[in-house]
């Protein structure tokens, strides 16, 4: 059997799409807060630490090389004492070309060095690394270098970098317990205003939510719960007293139409002509009284009870419109599973089913519409004009007209009884073309 297309489930929540809870925001706010600002420290505390560090180094080597240079004038022949272990000193003659053969072979990146402070990263004839600034002063007689290996100082840096990085580690652990704990305390009372309101689901009188909160954004939020309550209690109220008088002062005048209608009936003598007329008067106050049953029930909520036998159902209706056809040339029949049963009311059956049988009926000029009965389903199956996708897609929506309206009369709010009816009963309706024209609609009872 194909599957029927636009099918009206029941909602609910077991397809709820995922959304991040307000605790998990908060806490994941607290994290990036303590990362954010731990990283941006420790960036500025290793960009500060090497900036100080330069700036003492070269201020160092700036005035050790004036010392240098001034006590090897003073005293060429005295070898300078230096203030700083990490330092090396060497005085080069440049008009001795043996001197500077020499210290192109020892130290070749010093030759072009120019005046100033220049830093040096390389690696030793023994392939171990090197890493230190070069201060420089030339004279007509004598170029002056002064070395400083930082090596020491880039391995101080590393762990520095490595105990900020712990650091970091630490504070964004910290960031977590805080948000965690924060999250708890901050969504306490909101976990406590939603369990509250879940306590209250199926209440017919729920208690007031304000006076267990203190005065701030989630007691204001409690009293503003509470006077949507209230409101939509009273509508509610207001909705229930008026579908039991509607339904009240419905019944009484259709008692008396079949009442009326029986006794005359019952008369001898009664011309066919009126006897036609008396009998669908009695079909239409029958119809009166299950549409008045269905949406009392829809209108409340309630599923009524019962157990009714489709097929009986389906001819009483084939037998309303065959009278109704007139000079139509329509053949309305019924096959399949005649011990169908369903648990609910004649009238909620005969609502859903009517609205099918009389749309297939009201649009299907000629040829026949079919009542098939399955073991779970019934399907109605006329000739008619087919589907359009427009018509498809909103055809259970209320107020909507389909295509081939525009020559009947109606509201367009038929089929969206029969929805809300299947999401009552949790049923399932639904419309697609047929194989070659017409349409198929299709009412498979779940609770079969």
């Amino acid at each position: 059997m194909p599957k029927p297309e636009n099918v009206a489930r029941p909602t609910g929540n077991s397809h709820r799409s995922y959304r991040r809870r307000l605790r998990s925001r908060i806490v994941l706010s607290f994290v990036l807060l303590g990362f954010g600002l731990t990283v941006l420290f420790a960036f500025a505390a290793v960009w500060a630490s090497k900036y100080i560090e330069n700036q003492l180094v070269d201020d160092v080597m700036t005035r050790n090389i004036d010392e240098y240079m001034r006590s090897h004038q003073q005293n060429p022949d005295a070898k300078p004492t230096l203030a700083v272990d990490q330092m090396y000193g060497r005085v080069v003659n440049p008009n001795d070309p043996a001197a500077m053969a020499r210290l192109a072979v020892d130290y070749p990146e010093w030759v072009g060095m120019p005046e100033g402070i220049a830093s040096y990263n390389g690696t030793d004839e023994n392939n171990k690394p090197l890493s230190y600034k070069v201060a420089v002063r030339k004279t007509p007689n004598a170029w002056y270098f002064l070395a400083y290996d930082t090596l020491r100082a880039q391995t101080a840096q590393r762990r520095l970098v490595w105990w900020l990085v712990l650091a970091v580690t630490v504070f964004v652990i910290l960031s977590l317990v805080l948000g965690w704990w924060s999250a708890s305390k901050v969504m306490s009372p909101v976990s406590d205003l939603a369990r509250r309101l879940r306590s209250y689901r199926g209440s017919s009188d729920p208690k007031p939510l304000a006076p267990n909160f203190p005065d701030d954004e989630v007691g204001q939020l409690a009293e503003a719960l509470d006077d949507y309550s209230a409101r939509l209690t009273r509508v509610v109220q207001r909705d229930r007293e008026f579908n039991a008088d509607v339904s009240h002062e419905l019944r009484t005048p259709l008692a008396v139409i079949r009442g009326a209608t029986e006794l005359l009936l019952n008369q001898p003598g009664l011309d066919d002509k009126v006897e036609q007329r008396l009998l669908r008067i009695q079909r239409a106050e029958q119809q009166c009284t299950d549409l008045i049953g269905s949406l009392l029930l829809l209108s409340r909520n309630e599923r009524g009870q019962g157990n009714t036998l489709v097929g009986r159902v389906a001819e009483q209706l084939l037998d309303a419109h065959r009278a109704q056809l007139g000079s139509k040339p329509l053949l309305l029949r019924m096959e399949g599973e005649s011990g169908l049963t369903v648990d609910a009311p004649e009238s909620a059956v005969s609502v859903a089913l009517g609205n099918l049988i009389g749309n297939a009926v009201k649009y299907t000029l000629e040829g026949e519409v079919l009542v098939r009965l399955r073991a779970d389903s019934v399907e109605v199956i006329d000739s008619g004009p087919g589907l359009s996708t427009e018509d498809a897609e909103h055809l259970f929506k209320r107020g909507y007209r389909g295509t081939h309206a525009s020559h009947s009369q109606g509201g367009g709010i038929g089929l969206s009884i029969v929805s809300r009816l299947c999401e009552l009963y949790g049923w399932q309706v639904g419309v697609q073309p047929g194989a070659q024209r017409g349409v198929v609609a299709t009412l498979r009872f779940n609770d079969t």
